[in-house]
Formats: structure tokens, C-alpha cells, sequence
């Protein structure tokens, strides 16, 4: 099972019943039990879809626990964590910045800036990994965010996780975005075991496709438009970068460690 592509373990330990029964019933329902006799075949096949269903309810809370326990980490440079009440007024300043916001459809008011910072928030807490906060060990302030996510728009190439950052404009040219997201791609791939990251940027966007060419990703030929934007949007065509969990480990020598 891919962690990456499941719904969030908030509603998969409370929908655990209902999915296991549905994904079972589908599978055995008109199931013919040669040789058993027709009183009987009721309660043997139950037998049999209750066998299942606890089973893949197992699983389902195996993945739930594994998903949910909180994922924080360093670099040589950084930490990156959870969400603090702290990091509101810098985060909504690097949302409010042109600069920072320019491949971006608009800069974010407070009030959406701190909606944001909440969905980010509430996403670690239920999964154990997401955007985190980065935060600069030199002087312990917020610098922005770079993590995993699963995109919610409807987009080509969805299912997927993919990876990003958000930097406030002081802290760009320091190589910071890719430290930090050299270390996610580690969780990704070693952690969660996800089979295949991607990052996807406006096409003129050329600092982040630097940043993802950084990381070893490979760039897809094909562009897209992307859903969330109006037709026409000056934003709206972007490029696609892929990254496979072999070639990531094929790639690092320490790609294997389990941090």
C-alpha cells in the first residue's frame, strides 16, 4: 500500500469499518462455494468476508499509526518542524511579499496567510509529515517552508506527493531550499517509502525548475495547465519534474539510512 495515496489517516481509522466491508463485499459477492450446501453457504462466505475485513482493518491501523506519528527533522542548517503560534507574523510578511509571491496567482492577506498556516498545520498533525516549518538553526527564525503534500487540485498526473517550498526573499541564494528539501525527499523515500515524488512550477519559473534539477529530478517533456488557474492565466502552463525512489537511492550512497 502506498502511504502517499491514501485518504488521511483523520477519517481512515474512523472509516475503517465501512471501507474494509465495501472492498470486500465487492470482491466476494456472488462467490459460488462448490460443494457446500445452500443452507450453509451464507455463513461460510461471511465467515470468509469477516476474515478479510479484519485483516485489511489491520493494515488500515498499522498505516494509520505509522502516518500519524510526527515527523520533524535537521539539517546542517535547519530544523524543520511543526507549526508554532510564532510563526504567523513572519509567514503572513513572506505571503504579503511580491517578490516571494510573483509565480504565485496573488500575494495572501493576513487573514489567509493564517487559514493557510492552519490547513498546513492541521495536515502534519493528522499525517506525521507535510510542509513543514523551516527554521534557520543559526538564529532560531522562521525562514519559511519546504515539505511533502498532496495536492488536492485535480491535476494530469494525480495521484501523487509532491515536494515544495515557500522562502521568505532574505533567506533566497543561501542554498537553503534544496538543503532542506534534499532532507524531505529522505523522508519520502526512506520513511513512507513512496515510489515516486514530483514538483511542478510555472514554466518561467526558472528558480524553482533550478532547484528541482538540483535535487535530481527529471524534467517531463509535455507541459500542462494547471486546473485551479483561469484559461488564459499568464501562470496557467507549467513543466513537471519527476523523481523515482530508485533513482533517488541509485543516486545517494546514504539514500538506504532510515532517517
Amino acid at each position: 500500500m502506498n502511504v502517499g495515496f491514501l485518504p488521511r489517516p483523520s477519517f481512515l481509522t474512523a472509516e475503517a469499518q465501512r471501507f474494509a466491508h465495501a472492498f470486500v463485499s465487492r470482491r466476494f459477492s456472488g462467490v459460488f462455494i462448490r460443494g457446500v450446501p445452500p443452507h450453509k453457504k451464507k455463513t461460510r462466505q461471511r465467515i470468509k468476508t469477516e476474515n478479510a475485513e479484519r485483516r485489511i482493518i489491520r493494515e488500515v491501523n498499522i498505516l494509520n499509526q505509522k502516518m500519524a506519528a510526527l515527523i520533524e527533522f535537521e539539517t546542517e542548517r535547519l530544523r524543520l518542524r511543526q507549526w508554532i503560534k510564532s510563526d504567523r507574523e513572519p509567514f503572513a510578511r513572506l505571503n504579503a511579499d511580491p517578490r516571494v509571491m510573483e509565480f504565485f496567482p496573488s500575494i495572501l492577506d493576513r487573514a489567509a496567510s493564517d487559514a493557510m498556516l492552519d490547513r498546513l498545520q492541521t495536515l502534519i498533525n493528522e499525517r506525521g509529515w507535510g510542509f513543514w516549518a523551516v527554521e534557520s538553526k543559526q538564529d532560531n527564525q522562521f525562514i519559511g517552508f519546504v515539505g511533502l503534500h498532496i495536492p488536492s487540485a485535480d491535476l494530469p498526473f494525480s495521484p501523487c506527493v509532491e515536494i515544495g517550498w515557500r522562502l521568505a526573499f532574505d533567506y533566497w541564494g543561501k542554498g537553503y531550499a534544496t538543503e532542506a528539501a534534499q532532507a524531505a525527499l529522505k523522508v519520502g523515500f526512506n520513511r513512507l517509502e513512496l515510489p515516486e515524488i514530483v514538483s511542478f512550477t510555472a514554466i518561467n519559473n526558472h528558480r524553482s525548475s533550478a532547484v528541482m534539477e538540483r535535487l535530481g529530478m527529471n524534467r517531463e517533456i509535455e507541459t500542462f495547465e494547471h486546473p485551479s488557474l483561469p484559461v488564459g492565466h499568464f501562470l496557467k502552463e507549467h513543466c513537471l519534474y519527476r523523481l523515482s525512489r530508485e533513482k533517488w537511492r541509485s543516486s545517494n550512497s546514504s539514500g538506504r539510512d532510515n532517517s
